[in-house]
């Protein structure tokens, strides 16, 4: 085991199974040599020491995700209401009952299916990252079937204006403007937008890494206007901002702009859905669709978003006319 630098990081690195394999040390590669070593010498120390329970397990799960994670937080959320049902366990009493025992319960607790569906996955993400052949059975609920909430321009309008706090209104403006993740946006410097140019760089991340799946989204007069006030008031590096501090969730205030606009099930997520449908509707091609949303595949806006075009299946329906 070697101690190298990594994405900004000091880490740990071996090979296994012909492949090297990195475990980030949590120190920044502008520490002291000195230092990462302490940390690696404790890093080993605690390798030696085999993980007992699925806390223990999931705990250096996160601690690994915290720095190539897109959305650590997320995995974090995740695992606060698995935590008390399996946490105590060991990977070898966590069976396919056990799961379906937890998914009853998130039910009854009013949870749907797809929100079980991605903690349970969170679950067997970190009990395969420890041993990839885990005892462990962890069994998903089944996967539900999309929710096809898309907003008319009309809507997004009504949303805009009833957001009252300038921070949430901006942030709905980017979602829409750019089609981009919610973390995207909130994790949006102003480093990354580009003034001279009229883009956002969504692919650089807020520590100036290249994050993949985000484009580089150009932005017109109207938003240029909204992005320039936000500027001169800004007072953080950070383009969504309140109170001098950066914003990490838009929660209570995107759910109190929808009730305000009268606007059922609608998530920040249904913004980005919902701007890659007036695209598609609008004729745009689905390859420059794909690029603004930051799919690597465009077969993936093919399969999602092909049937919102006005001429899908068009003429082939013909032969039967």
């Amino acid at each position: 085991m070697r101690l190298v630098k990594y994405r900004g990081y000091w880490c740990a690195a071996w090979v296994e199974e012909g492949g090297t394999v990195r475990r980030s040390l949590r120190i920044a590669s502008t520490e002291s040599r000195e230092r990462a070593e302490r940390a690696l010498i404790d890093f080993k120390a605690a390798l030696r020491k085999p993980a007992e329970t699925v806390a223990d397990i999931v705990d250096l799960y996160l601690a690994d995700k915290d720095e190539t994670a897109t959305s650590p937080a997320r995995l974090r959320d995740a695992w606060k209401p698995l935590k008390p049902f399996f946490g105590h366990l060991r990977p070898e009493h966590v069976t396919r009952q056990l799961c379906r025992d937890y998914a009853a319960q998130r039910r009854q607790g009013g949870r749907q299916d797809g929100t079980i569906r991605k903690e349970l996955g969170t679950l067997r993400a970190a009990l395969r990252w420890h041993n990839k052949a885990t005892p462990a059975v962890v069994e998903l609920p089944p996967m539900p079937p999309p929710r096809d909430r898309v907003l008319t321009r009309a809507e997004v309008d009504k949303l805009i204006a009833a957001a009252d706090a300038p921070h949430v209104k901006l942030a709905i403006r980017l979602l829409w403007a750019t089609a981009a993740r919610k973390e995207a946006i909130l994790g949006l410097q102003w480093s990354q937008v580009d003034f001279e140019r009229g883009i956002i760089r969504l692919a650089q991340d807020d520590d100036g890494k290249k994050r993949k799946n985000r484009g580089i989204v150009p932005f017109g007069p109207r938003l240029r206007g909204e992005l320039t006030e936000a500027k001169a008031a800004a007072l953080t590096d950070y383009v969504i901002e309140w109170g001098a501090r950066r914003v990490k969730a838009i929660r209570t205030g995107f759910d109190r702009a929808c009730r305000v606009a009268g606007l059922k099930d609608v998530s920040p997520h249904v913004l980005r859905h919902s701007a890659a449908v007036a695209m598609v509707e609008a004729g745009r091609p689905m390859d420059e669709v794909g690029q603004l949303l930051g799919h690597s595949d465009v077969s993936v806006t093919y399969r999602i978003y092909a049937r919102y075009s006005p001429d899908h299946l068009r003429e082939t329906a013909s032969v039967l006319d």
